[in-house]
This record gives structure tokens, sequence and C-alpha cells, in this order.
């Protein structure tokens, strides 16, 4: 068994200056745990993978193809392998469980 507590996640994240840190990574996913404070932009590219992502914390926007919806704490939002993404309207620091299949390149 793998267990992992979010504020040591998030510790560890911020002790090396990134906004993603991959945590784990299997055969078939990868889960990371990525990071955007109130009004950062969101950098991200298309990703060969499909994903889902899990809201832990904050508020924002997310725009996935040609559709947007809000995000808060609890939101899951899934963006099928190719399609254009990204988080913006960041009001809220937010921090996001992804969970990549088959793992991220």
């Amino acid at each position: 068994m793998k267990a992992f507590r979010l504020d040591e996640l998030e510790a560890e994240r911020a002790a090396n200056d990134g906004a993603y840190l991959q945590f784990l990574r299997e055969r078939n996913m990868s889960v990371g745990l990525y990071a955007l404070d109130a009004g950062d932009q969101d950098p991200q590219q298309p990703h060969q993978q499909d994903e889902v992502y899990l809201v832990v914390s904050g508020r924002g926007s997310i725009t996935v193809g040609m559709e947007t919806t809000q995000v808060a704490r609890g939101s899951v939002v899934y963006v099928p392998a190719g399609v254009a993404h990204k988080f913006h309207h960041i009001s809220e620091d937010l921090r996001v469980l992804v969970v990549f299949s088959p793992p991220e390149s």
C-alpha cells in the first residue's frame, strides 16, 4: 500500500519550487498535485493522456475545449487526451489532484 497526506505533498511541492509534484507513478496511471495561486496563469498544453482533476481547495474556472465551468473544493473534471484546457480566473489558491492514464510521459 502507498498512502499520502495532502499537507505533506503540498510541503514537498512548495519546497521544490514547482507548480506540479508527481507523487505516484504506476503502470497504468500517475498522480500528482498541481498548484496555481490566485491570479496565476495556467501554462498547460494538451496532454497525450486522459486526465481527471479533483479540486482539493481553492476556486476558479476551467475551460476544456469550448466548455467552461467554475470549480471549487470537491469539483471533478475529466479532460480527454489531446484536448486544450486551462484553469483561469483563479480567485482562491487552487490545489488540484491530477490523475493521468496512462502515466504522464
